[in-house]
């Protein structure tokens, strides 16, 4: 005879760890039957019936960790052992699923965010654990997986993490990175194959080789999703990427991208994180492709812990989906059934119906989107925004004591870089410039060099600060030097041990002394964010856990983390939101124009390095053309600079851009 407790699903199938029993099948249905008492009966509330689009007046009747029936009020009489919970004039959901997020992003561990989250009805997320696999390799995975394990969840808490498996690590080639640990591409594709594995995680739409092809084929072979990262890429890269198995996109936000991956049968994962939101683009035009709102997604993607305690997580996607147009049972679908059914969870979350895991929230209002009751696994574990459990997950010791860098980084002519004339007082450079969150423009602009050293320095009128990626793996020299603008920093430098994706050192500073400075003192620190000028520390969050991760209560991490924002826009005068994620992305190569790494500035087009200084006759002239919805601001001689048409108000930073550059004689050009 078969043992009872097996699981009726294929091991290697998504989420056949979580899933039913046979005992537990059999129980749910002698409880429908009324032939054994619930353990859990939720009366008379409005059910949302996602399938067909209703709300139903209905009691969700529950067994153990599933739903064994949604019955008419009062169908089922009270059991004697039965907890009951009245929800009149309540609505019940099913819980929240973000379809992508980089948990290391929020800066906490796995079960700081379940105490975050949870509460405010987010139960599952699907999370791509590249940072801490660039640090630590498999036993990084490990920790965000199996080291945390309970029924095969990646923490002790109700959160339910399904795995997107980093689909190369490190990400560039070598000829671009060093990087930090490495995976095999046997070690990923035996992962991908894993219960606990929803998709194989994005990957970077400019490279093709055969290893990705191999980690494509294995995830397809397993019934595995593969997450994408388009990048705004068009027509034949775009088809390509597609071409590959690629499932979904979190980067469209224009209504004609949004379509066109929609029509290449990508699930569009409307992203809402720190750096930016989709989610206005996005929903500007719903009559575009209203028929296709079923094939959507919601994903947090990148959001810092304060940004989800200020907005919410999931919450925050129906919310704001809601304001601009959806109705409440379209953006309730979109945060529940389409990421379940579409990533193979359906069988076990997404809706109220029998044989579903219990997990349910209980609001008063479905446009506030605030739960007044979260239940997992049939338990209430929340209320009124309050976690009712604790988070007990153990911090090994592998994970801490990650930064290694070479004391050459300490000096600051380490970080010097002379023009190519060295008699020469000026000097062009390519620089990148933030837009849209972790998005670089490419750019040419003239840049001074020191009287006494030669060396090129900085504008802080123009905004135009240097950025250096430094390896903090191996304790090599390697490192990458550029120029940045967009953080509008008047003194000092920020620094954070975060940089996508190879989870280096990057800092962002208006000298080579205040860069040195800014380097030792996070040694010190033992990693993290840290902002200092003129020989002081202003303030810092410590990421003790692989240099990405604070092992604090998320509280903890919140308040310390709004203090030191605070510091830096108050005594460094930066213009940004989220500056400290927006300077780990600056290294990013799989986003356009360009990229850093510890081995030097990328062409994000060409996956190679490119010089920094260049030559007079490299630099790029003005044209006078309109690409693709751009604006282009032209002055007489003075060059032009495109402006993303999503920020317009960034136009007037531009208009002061080409003033400053004007009085200092300077020119600029895309």
């Amino acid at each position: 005879m078969e043992d009872e407790q097996q699981s009726i699903h294929p091991s290697n199938s998504t989420g056949a760890h979580l899933t039913i029993t046979v005992d537990e099948l059999m129980s749910l249905r002698l409880v429908a039957l009324g032939k054994r008492p619930p353990s859990l009966i939720i009366r008379h509330g409005q059910v949302l019936a996602l399938h067909t689009g209703e709300v139903l007046p209905r009691d969700v009747v529950v067994s153990g960790r599933h739903i064994a029936a949604v019955t008419p009020w009062d169908y089922f009489p009270a059991a004697t052992h039965a907890k009951e919970i009245d929800a009149k004039g309540k609505f019940i959901s099913p819980g929240f699923i973000d379809s992508h997020i980089h948990v290391e992003y929020t800066k906490l561990v796995p079960g700081e965010l379940a105490r975050l989250s949870v509460p405010r009805g987010t139960t599952a997320v699907l999370a791509d654990a590249n940072c801490i696999a660039n640090v630590l390799g498999p036993k990084g995975m490990d920790f965000m997986g199996k080291f945390l394990c309970q029924q095969g969840s990646q923490t002790t808490t109700p959160l339910r993490i399904f795995r997107q498996i980093s689909h190369k690590v490190p990400q560039g080639s070598p000829e671009i990175e060093l990087g930090g640990a490495a995976v095999s591409t046997a070690e990923l594709c035996e992962r991908v194959s894993q219960s606990e594995a929803a998709t194989l995680g994005e990957s970077n739409p400019f490279s093709l080789d055969l290893a990705s092809a191999q980690k494509q084929a294995a995830a397809l072979h397993a019934g595995k999703r593969i997450t994408g990262h388009t990048a705004l890429l068009r027509n034949e890269p775009l088809w390509a990427y597609a071409a590959g198995g690629i499932s979904d996109d979190h980067n469209a936000h224009r209504p004609e991208d949004v379509l066109e991956r929609l029509r290449l049968g990508l699930m569009l994962t409307v992203m809402s994180g720190s750096m930016n939101s989709n989610i206005p683009g996005v929903f500007s035009d719903i009559a575009l492709y209203k028929d296709g709102l079923n094939h959507m997604s919601f994903c947090a993607d990148d959001k810092l812990a304060e940004d989800l305690d200020a907005q919410g997580h999931i919450d925050y996607h129906v919310r704001e989906a809601i304001k601009r147009g959806l109705s409440p049972l379209q953006a309730y679908r979109i945060a529940t059934l389409n990421p379940a059914a579409y990533y193979r969870l359906d069988h076990l979350i997404g809706s109220i119906t029998p044989a579903k895991l219990a997990d349910l929230l209980i609001l008063d209002d479905l446009k506030d989107v605030k739960p007044s009751m979260v239940i997992v696994n049939g338990a209430i574990v929340a209320q009124n925004n309050k976690a009712l459990f604790e988070n007990d997950d153990p911090i090994p010791s592998f994970t801490l004591n990650t930064i290694h860098i070479a004391l050459t980084f300490f000096e600051p002519s380490t970080y010097h870089i002379r023009p190519r004339d060295s008699e020469s007082q000026m000097a062009w450079v390519q620089a990148m410039e933030m837009y849209d969150g972790y998005f670089k423009r490419a750019f040419h602009v003239r840049l001074s060099t020191d009287e006494k050293h030669g060396h090129i320095t900085c504008n802080t009128t123009l905004d135009v600060l240097k950025v250096v990626v430094i390896d903090r793996h191996h304790a090599t020299p390697n490192r990458g030097i550029g120029f940045v603008r967009g953080f509008g920093l008047q003194k000092g430098a920020i620094a954070c041990t975060t940089n996508c994706e190879n989870q280096n050192l990057v800092v962002v500073g208006t000298s080579d002394e205040e860069i040195a400075f800014a380097v030792r003192s996070i040694v010190e620190l033992g990693g993290g964010f840290i902002a200092v000028s003129d020989g002081n520390v202003l303030g810092s969050v410590k990421l003790d856990v692989a240099g990405c991760m604070s092992s604090a209560p998320w509280e903890v991490v919140r308040d310390t983390s709004l203090e030191l924002d605070r510091v830096v826009e108050e005594q460094l005068g930066c213009t940004m939101h989220a500056p400290f994620m927006i300077a780990s992305f600056i290294g990013l190569v799989g986003v356009p124009d360009l990229g850093i790494t510890e081995k030097g500035l990328v062409d994000c087009k060409t996956q190679g390095l490119m010089d920094v200084v260049l030559e007079e006759a490299d630099v790029e002239r003005p044209v006078d053309a309109l690409e693709g919805g751009d604006v282009i601001i032209k002055q007489n001689h003075m060059g032009f600079i495109r402006v993303c048409c999503r920020c317009p108000s960034h136009a007037h930073d531009v208009h002061k851009f080409m003033d400053a550059a004007a009085a200092a004689a300077t020119t600029m050009s895309v």
